[in-house]
């Protein structure tokens, strides 16, 4: 694997990004379309031009690889690895001008999720793990990027952009885990997994993702040696219901109430 190709391409990549989401952040010509007949999801001219601008620096330096985008589908490639584009993760956020959105860049082979970034154009914060690699670049210089240990569940902080999380059994599910931590904030979109990956919170739990929500942070919570599963404990990468966790401890603890189990009859029979 050409490693330093596919850190120089996604660096191309997420600033090509920055200088098309920037100009229409907290800008009066953004129009936000609604994707939905019914409800509301928004895109707007900043989502699509983002990823078009990542797709042609795909093009032109790995022409091999497939790729799938939130805004325009897959391509097909013969190399063995896709990269997985969301160009503006927290849309919602971005028309209404809170710094919680962030442009998303993962690669993944056969097995799932190799290398990511996570990046915050306005904050100038870049989020990177994978193929050796887990440190935050900004402003400041550079940092490594280690998740937080040794936190238990009662002293926990716990991320999820929804307050409503999905369905009313995943819902339900949820709040047995918010109820026993002690901090829950909603609203963060995908600068919730920079931050467990940095080490400021412990938990961040989903529902109704798709790929191009959590390959990226998946590689950068990984990388900086966190824990990413679905509910279940399998793997995350397809979307779906999500678990991430800055210790095998706590994602053990917290999968359990996920999944109506009770913790404490499980720690006294262990």
């Amino acid at each position: 694997m050409q490693t330093d190709q596919i850190f120089a391409t996604a660096a191309l990549m997420a600033d090509a990004a920055r200088r098309q989401t920037l100009p229409l952040f907290r800008s009066a010509e953004l129009l936000p379309e609604n994707k939905l007949s019914a409800g509301f999801d928004p895109v707007t001219q900043a989502d699509r031009t983002c990823e078009r601008a990542m797709r042609d620096i795909l093009a032109e330096k790995r022409p091999d690889d497939a790729l799938l985008g939130e805004e325009f589908g897959e391509r097909t490639g013969t190399s063995g690895l896709t990269w997985v584009l969301d160009p503006i993760d927290g849309t919602r956020a971005f028309i209404s001008g809170a710094p919680s959105w962030g442009v998303l860049i993962g690669l993944t082979d056969s097995e799932g999720p190799v290398y990511g970034l996570i990046d915050q154009p306005f904050t100038g914060e870049r989020f990177e793990g994978g193929l050796g690699r887990a440190r935050l670049v900004s402003r400041d210089g550079e940092r490594p990027l280690a998740v937080r240990q040794g936190v238990s569940l009662d002293n926990a902080t716990l991320l999820s952009t929804f307050p409503e999380i999905g369905t009313a059994e995943e819902h339900a599910a949820f709040q047995r885990v918010a109820s026993r931590v002690r901090l829950t904030r909603y609203g963060l979109d995908c600068y919730a997994y920079g931050l467990l990956a940095l080490g400021q919170v412990d938990l961040v739990i989903e529902a109704g993702l798709h790929a191009y929500d959590i390959v990226a942070p998946i590689a950068v919570i990984e990388a900086a040696g966190g824990v990413v599963t679905d509910w279940q404990g399998g793997p995350a990468h397809h979307g779906g219901r999500v678990l991430a966790a800055a210790s095998a401890e706590l994602h053990e603890e917290a999968m359990s109430l996920l999944n109506f189990r009770d913790v404490d009859a499980v720690t006294r029979l262990d």
